[in-house]
This record gives C-alpha cells, sequence and structure tokens, in this order.
C-alpha cells in the first residue's frame, strides 16, 4: 500500500512540473476587463508591428487566457525569438521578447574529405540567417548523412556557436570524420551449391583488405547492396537454379563502427535442365519451324534465364526485319520437379500496334540533344519495337559519355502511342594523361597526352599523344567526326611523326612523317567498312658501319601515297577484353597514285573466343596473313613486314625472316603469317585484382624478299614456341609479362625469353 501512495504522490509531482511554465503564463494574464494597450519590449531587428500581427489580441479585446496563450505560441513557431513572455499591467498587455541572433559567418573544421562547398550545398543554415537551435539539429543530421553516403558511419558532428557584438554569432561545425567504415565481413546462409568465396566474387561489394586501397567497393554503399542482390539473383537463374529465392539481405554496423557485417540468406532450390523448348506461333505465312534454329535454348543445357531473354531478342529482331514490327512473344515456364527440367513454351503473336509518338531526353547538360537521339534504332513516327529500344539504349551506352543511362516508355496522347524518355547523367569526358613505362622493343619510355571523347558537346573526338622512349620519338595528333555531314559516316584524319631508331635489330634508324584521312561506316550491325588516305614521308639514315649492305642500298627519302580499306566483321562479346564470339577482317591498299613508291598490299585476320569449362577459362585462336608486291619495283625496307615480340613471343621484334648472312641484320619479309592458340584462366587471386595467367603457343613465319641475292638467309619454316604469362589490368594501367620458349626455329633467329609490357597513366 506504502508503495503504491508512493507511486501516486511521484506522479502528481511529475505532473504538476509538466503543467506549471503554462499554468505560470496564465497566472500572470488575469481574466477579466479589457484590453486598452498592447506595448512590445526587447525587439531590435524585427519591427514590433511584426509581433502584434501574431497577437490573438488586440486593443479592445478581453483578456482572454486561451487567446493570449494561442499568442505565445505563434510567436515562438516563427523561430525568430528564442524567449517570450507575456504578461498584465493593469489594462496593459506587455509583450517582452529575447530575438534570436542572426548567423554572420558559417564555417567547417575538421572536414577533409568533404569540401566546405559540399557541405555548405547540404545545410540549410546561411549567412544572415536568424539562427535557431531546431536548424542546426536538422543540419547536423543532413552532414552525418552525407558522411554516411561517402561510408564514413563514425564521423561525429559538434556545432559551436561564438557570440559576437550587435546578437550575431558565427556557427562552426567541428567535424571528426573518423575512418571509411568498411566491409568487415559478408557472410552467406544457406548456399551449398557455392562456396561463399565463390559467391563474393559475383557480388560487387568486398570484404576491406589492404590490396584495395585504391577501390570504393569494400566500403558500405546501400545502392550497391541493392545492386549485389541483383547480381545474385541473376547468377543463381543463368545456372540453372530456377526457384532461386534471396530471402534477405542485411547490413550490421560493428560495435566499434569500425565496420559492416554484411549477410545474404539465400534459398538456392533444385537445378534444373532446359527440357522441351517449343514455338507457338500466331502469325501467318511464317513457320514456327523456321523460326527454332534462332532460339539460344537447348534441350539438356542448364536452365539459364539470360538464355531465354536472348532467344527472346533474336526472334524479336528476326521478325521485325521480315517485317513484323508488332509482335508479342512471351515465355512460358513450366517446371518438371519429378525429373528436374524447365519446359519453355515461346508464344508468338501480333502485338498491339504502338507507335513512337515523341523520344524526350533529360539530364544532358553538356552533351547535345541530337549526339544522344543519332543513336536510336526508333525515330518518332516509328513502330515501336522493344529489341530495338534495347539496341539503342546499348548503343548510348557505347558512347562512354554519361554514368547512368536509363530508357524507359510510357503512355502516350492515344491508346497507340508510347513516349520514349532517355535520361542521361553525363560524367567527364576530358582525359589528361601522363605515363611512364617500359616496353621490351622501345625500352623505358614515357607518354603525354590530351583526349577529349565528346568535344564541345558534339560527340567528336579528338586526341594528341606524344611518347619519348629510349628507341622511338612519336607524335600523333587525330580527330573523329563520328557523324559526317549528318550520316552514319566516322570520318577525320591522323597527323603523326615517328623517329624509330632501329639499330639493335636493323642497324639503321627511321624517320616517318605524313598525314591519314579515314572514312568508316556500318554496313549491317557487325560489319564495318574503313577506307583511307595515307600521304607519308620515310628516310632511312644513321646507317651503321656495320649494317647489310641490304640496308645501306636503301639510304634515302621517299614519298608514299597509299589508298587503303579494311572490313571487319565482329561478333565479340567486348572489344577490349573478349571472353566470346569472333571477328575476322579483310584489308587491303595499294601505293603509287602519286609519290614515288608503288606496291600492292593484302591481308586478313580474325579469331574466335570459346569459354571452356567456366566463365574465366576462354580459348582463343587469332591469326593473321599479309602478302606486299612491288608494282614496277622492289618492296622497300620500310613497307616489309616484321614478326616477332608482340605477335610472335618467344622471339624478338624483327626476330625471324630473312637476314643478310653476313651480318645478320633484319631485312623484314613480304609474305607472312602468324597465330596464336592461347587459353586464359584466373590467377588463383581475388579477381578484384584483375590478375590473370594464361598459357600459349604461337606459331608464323615471314619470308620472301626481291632480289633474292646472294648472302640472304630467307627461309619458308614455321616457327614455333610456347609459354606463360600474367596480366594485371593495375589501377595505374595494364602490365603483360610473357615467358616464351621457342621449340622450332632457324639457327640464324634471334629469341627472347621474357617479353614486358608496362604502361602506366596517372
Amino acid at each position: 500500500m506504502l508503495a503504491r501512495a508512493a507511486v501516486r504522490v511521484a506522479l502528481a509531482v511529475a505532473l504538476i512540473v509538466m503543467v506549471l511554465p503554462f499554468a505560470q503564463v496564465k497566472a500572470q494574464i488575469p481574466a477579466g476587463g479589457t484590453v486598452q494597450e498592447i506595448r512590445i519590449e526587447g525587439t531590435q531587428r524585427v519591427e514590433p508591428e511584426t509581433v502584434r500581427s501574431y497577437l490573438l489580441v488586440q486593443p479592445g479585446d478581453a483578456f482572454d487566457s486561451d487567446r493570449i496563450d494561442k499568442s505565445l505560441k505563434a510567436l515562438f513557431a516563427t523561430g525568430l525569438f528564442s524567449d517570450v513572455t507575456l504578461r498584465r499591467e493593469g489594462d496593459a498587455l506587455i509583450v517582452r521578447v529575447v530575438e534570436n541572433p542572426v548567423v554572420n559567418r558559417i564555417a567547417f573544421e575538421g572536414n577533409h574529405r568533404l569540401s566546405d562547398q559540399s557541405l555548405t550545398d547540404e545545410i540549410q543554415m546561411r549567412p544572415r540567417v536568424v539562427y535557431t537551435r531546431e536548424k542546426v539539429q536538422s543540419d547536423v543530421k543532413r552532414i552525418l548523412d552525407l558522411y554516411r553516403r561517402n561510408s564514413r558511419f563514425a564521423a561525429t558532428v559538434d556545432p559551436k556557436v561564438i557570440p559576437l557584438e550587435q546578437n550575431r554569432v558565427d556557427l562552426v561545425f567541428e567535424i571528426n570524420e573518423g575512418p571509411v567504415t568498411g566491409i568487415e565481413s559478408i557472410n552467406f546462409i544457406g548456399n551449398r551449391a557455392y562456396s561463399a568465396s565463390k559467391l563474393r566474387e559475383v557480388i560487387q561489394t568486398k570484404e576491406s583488405r589492404w590490396y584495395r586501397l585504391l577501390s570504393s567497393d569494400d566500403s558500405y554503399d546501400p545502392d550497391r547492396m541493392t545492386y549485389d542482390r541483383d547480381l545474385l539473383r541473376k547468377f543463381y537463374l543463368s545456372n540453372g537454379y530456377a526457384d532461386f529465392r534471396l530471402v534477405s539481405a542485411v547490413a550490421e554496423l560493428a560495435p566499434a563502427r569500425d565496420g559492416f557485417l554484411l549477410t545474404f540468406t539465400v534459398d538456392e532450390g533444385d537445378r534444373y535442365k532446359f527440357g522441351k523448348i517449343t514455338i507457338t506461333n500466331e502469325l501467318p505465312v511464317i513457320s514456327a519451324t523456321d523460326l527454332t534454329p534462332l532460339l539460344r535454348t537447348k534441350l539438356g543445357d542448364w536452365y539459364n534465364a539470360d538464355a531465354v531473354e536472348a532467344s527472346i531478342n533474336a526472334l524479336t529482331d528476326a521478325l521485325g526485319n521480315l517485317g513484323y514490327a508488332f509482335v508479342d512473344i512471351q515465355p512460358q515456364i513450366r517446371r518438371n520437379a519429378e525429373d528436374r527440367t524447365v519446359d519453355v513454351l515461346f508464344t508468338i503473336k501480333e502485338g498491339p500496334r504502338v507507335y513512337v509518338e515523341r523520344i524526350d531526353i533529360s539530364g544532358n547538360l553538356r552533351t547535345l540533344d541530337s549526339v544522344i537521339r543519332r543513336e536510336f534504332r526508333l525515330v518518332e513516327g516509328d513502330a515501336f519495337n522493344s529489341s530495338k529500344l534495347h539496341r539503342s539504349e546499348q548503343a548510348i551506352k557505347n558512347l562512354n559519355f554519361f554514368e547512368k543511362v536509363n530508357i524507359t516508355n510510357v503512355p502516350g496522347s492515344a491508346a497507340d502511342k508510347t513516349i520514349i524518355n532517355a535520361e542521361v547523367q553525363e560524367k567527364s569526358t576530358g582525359e589528361f594523361s601522363v605515363g611512364v613505362g617500359y616496353s621490351t622493343s622501345d625500352g623505358p619510355l614515357a607518354d603525354i597526352g590530351i583526349h577529349e571523347r565528346n568535344l564541345l558537346g558534339r560527340g567528336q573526338d579528338l586526341r594528341l599523344d606524344t611518347v619519348v622512349a629510349l628507341r622511338n620519338d612519336q607524335v600523333d595528333l587525330s580527330f573523329t567526326e563520328p557523324y559526317f555531314l549528318g550520316r552514319r559516316i566516322a570520318a577525320g584524319f591522323d597527323i603523326f611523326a615517328d623517329n624509330r631508331d632501329n639499330t639493335q635489330i636493323a642497324g639503321f634508324s627511321q624517320f616517318t612523317v605524313g598525314g591519314t584521312l579515314r572514312a568508316g561506316y556500318q554496313i549491317t550491325e557487325p560489319l564495318r567498312q574503313t577506307l583511307t588516305y595515307t600521304l607519308r614521308q620515310d628516310r632511312i639514315y644513321n646507317i651503321q658501319s656495320t649494317a647489310s649492305t641490304f640496308i645501306a642500298a636503301e639510304a634515302g627519302t621517299r614519298v608514299t601515297s597509299d589508298v587503303g580499306q579494311v572490313i571487319l566483321y565482329d561478333m565479340r562479346d567486348n572489344l577490349q577484353d573478349p571472353t566470346s564470339g569472333y571477328f575476322y577482317s579483310i584489308n587491303s591498299d595499294v601505293a603509287g597514285l602519286g609519290g614515288n613508291v608503288a606496291y600492292l598490299r593484302l591481308g586478313w585476320g580474325g579469331g574466335i573466343y570459346y569459354p571452356v569449362s567456366a566463365p574465366d577459362y576462354i580459348l582463343s585462336l587469332i591469326g593473321s596473313e599479309g602478302h606486299i608486291h612491288g608494282l614496277g619495283q622492289d618492296v622497300r625496307l620500310e613497307d616489309r613486314f616484321y614478326v616477332g615480340g608482340d605477335n610472335l613471343r618467344g622471339f624478338q621484334t624483327g626476330g625471324i625472316g630473312p637476314r643478310d648472312a653476313l651480318t645478320h641484320d633484319s631485312l623484314g619479309g613480304e609474305t607472312y603469317y602468324t597465330g596464336s592458340l592461347t587459353m586464359t584462366f584466373p590467377s588463383g587471386l581475388p579477381q578484384e585484382l584483375g590478375v590473370g595467367g594464361r598459357v600459349f603457343t604461337d606459331f608464323g613465319s615471314l619470308f620472301s624478299i626481291h632480289p633474292t641475292g646472294i648472302g640472304v638467309l630467307d627461309s619458308r619454316s614455321m616457327r614455333v614456341s610456347i609459354g606463360t604469362g600474367l596480366s594485371w589490368k593495375s589501377p595505374l594501367g595494364p602490365i603483360k609479362v610473357d615467358l616464351g620458349f621457342p621449340v622450332l626455329r632457324k639457327s640464324y633467329d634471334r629469341s627472347e625469353l621474357f617479353h614486358v609490357s608496362f604502361g602506366s597513366r596517372f
């Protein structure tokens, strides 16, 4: 009983304390009588009439406690005052205010990772704005949120107020940024088919390690984690797990606030193979049997959602080319739990007739609309085609002008119209690079380059490169207009000067200066032709006293006028780092339309890339062949082919082919062929380090020289080498090291055990 009584007394006291301030306000304003006068006290910057405007009582009104209380709250709500009191003196209502100070200056201390400007843009407080505690606390929260978006969850912000004269204050945010909050561990629950280490390679977020110094993937980012969920789902669905579910993805901050613990809970389900794959076609004339070869899905293969999507795109493209712009292809998937197969039925029928009403482009602050619009495979008035829309999005991404590209379509002004919205986010397209490096053929090197991929927002490409090396000095100026005269013709020019020291391999030096005009156009999506005209001057000089007499006879200056063309058919999935697909090219050029050099040169090249057993194991076979024939004259030294180094590892640059029997200087050859069979594979190091291994066998030959003469060593024999190598996609540039061993060679060939190529840009 005593305890209950004590609790009641405590509650009563607490209630009195809570209501006491309001009771005091009302006690100071006795009811009864009429307000004859209102006096405002304490104002400095705020006009008394401004204070009066917030009062709910005016002279002539009765002293009403409720209305006076509401007036008090209205004045506090303005944010202009730190304190307000109302009292009655006779028939006068006295309103006394204490104004909030005005912010004189805002400063930040302790911020190193985020600039003052970025923080100023985030907060609401500004100089000459009334200071309020609520606004400051809101700004503190905004600054903390900004640091959390930059993966600094241990950051603290302490606002300091420095009083000044005339009721002004300086506001200083003292910031302790703290360390980057990395990823302490990434764990998976429920995974049976794939190990946690394999799944960590699938997602983009990585655990914090010392070698990820130049990467941000080991810092916590909620958006990246959402992307990781999609990557996991896509990985499982492309490897047969049709029932896969991502149950949860949780990020927990460690107690010390120095790292996150990520936990992905998965339900893999059973693994399925493709079962029956059929097509139901409701379109006239076309037979479902004719469409079956277009499918990317095969009976007995592991189920792959990407293959289903690729089949839909292939069918849509083929039918579109046949005149069926409005098609609706719906895959119906039926799982057979007994034999763990997935039957896929592609239903093809005529879709609703929808036309493109308008294409709206947003987010391009610098790039002209026309640069983006010309990449669309659709224009206003065309029949809407989702496959063409997808290809348009990919084409805009391939420009490499934008950080993000998002293309969607929404209903138009009528049922048969749609509006395409293209939203882009621009990124920097200008580059200034300074490079240092080493190559086996040129020795130590340094280069300076300026490159603008989107000149003046017109999509034009301008590049200036200079290279200074131990055995090579080079300057190149290049300009390309991708849509010459408003057509899909990439026209441009190159101006170059090259001074190369070949004394170590051939006993002479060569200086070349000239220019090239070029124009390229797409015949079809994968087929492209490029036409060129080159005018250049070559000078052979610095003939060594020990050089071959064949080389000494080449001394002097010559002018070459060359017209050429290249036809390329390219089906590789990636031009820089292909993992599947193939390409082949045919090139030809003729010199003699002007100048004093005449020849006909023909060549071809090709390659195929095939993923073996796993996407990380790539088998490639690449080959090339060429022949040059003098027209009424012998082929000059500088126009011949040289084989070795990059195109025949295990041999020096110019290490095979015709040689002077006495001096062993390389004379070049008029016919060559090379080939390389390579298997690339993971190095076993973390994938994001970008280190890969390879084993290879290179083969080739270089022969034929006119006039043959006595004393020339020349053989058509094939040379073969085997070897292994490493590639590192370092943050400072690509590094390649190859160890090659010649297994078939001639006694006069020059071998090379190590071939190193290193370049860095920063």
